[in-house]
């Protein structure tokens, strides 16, 4: 009885060894998905003026259909702009403005504007989230002497994983909403 009563033991904690080695721990995922962008707009106001415009790219039937539409960004030389980006989600019906989910969870997202070459214009985020980090959003761009090149924009998806922040003012953590190219020139 005494052996059956080991052996009964050894069986429960040989499978209850195997059961806990067998649960794979997984990696914390993020806590939300990406947008559904079918639109940015870019609109740039001259500083100590009123007009602006406006510049965009669509993809209105989303990845792996038609090539997304964009516009070509012209700007003066030597000029200091208001630049405010908008994202939208033209899919719905009434359109969606992703921007206000943006500007409701910045904690969670990142704008990055950057020139190539390096000083075809340089670009300031202006607005800030709860913890004084970028939002982008909303930002001064400065250009240079004619030239052209392009102005990449990434919106960085920077969701709290397990719960703890990952935003820290930077492109790396998180995964890309949009990275889109644009044509860009700058003329006298």
């Amino acid at each position: 009885m005494k052996n059956t009563h080991n052996l009964a033991t050894l069986i429960a904690l040989f499978s209850a060894i195997i059961l806990l080695g067998s649960c794979k721990k997984e990696d914390p995922q993020p806590e939300d998905e990406n947008e559904l962008i079918t639109t940015v707009q870019l609109k740039f106001t001259e500083s100590g003026s009123t007009t602006s415009q406006t510049f965009e790219w669509k993809d209105l039937d989303g990845d792996g259909g038609k090539a997304p539409v964009i516009q070509a960004v012209s700007l003066k030389t030597n000029k200091t702009y208001k630049l405010d980006v908008a994202f939208l989600d033209e899919s719905k019906i009434p359109i969606e403005s992703i921007t206000d989910e943006i500007k409701k969870e910045a904690d969670e997202h990142l704008v990055i504007i950057t020139p190539m070459p390096v000083g075809l214009f340089t670009y300031t985020a202006t607005d800030k989230d709860s913890r004084s980090l970028p939002i982008g959003l909303t930002g001064t761009l400065k250009t240079t002497t004619a030239s052209s090149g392009t102005l990449r924009l990434q919106l960085r998806h920077q969701p709290p994983v397990g719960g703890k922040a990952v935003k820290d003012g930077t492109v790396n953590p998180g995964s890309d909403d949009v990275n889109i190219i644009f044509n860009m020139t700058v003329t006298p």
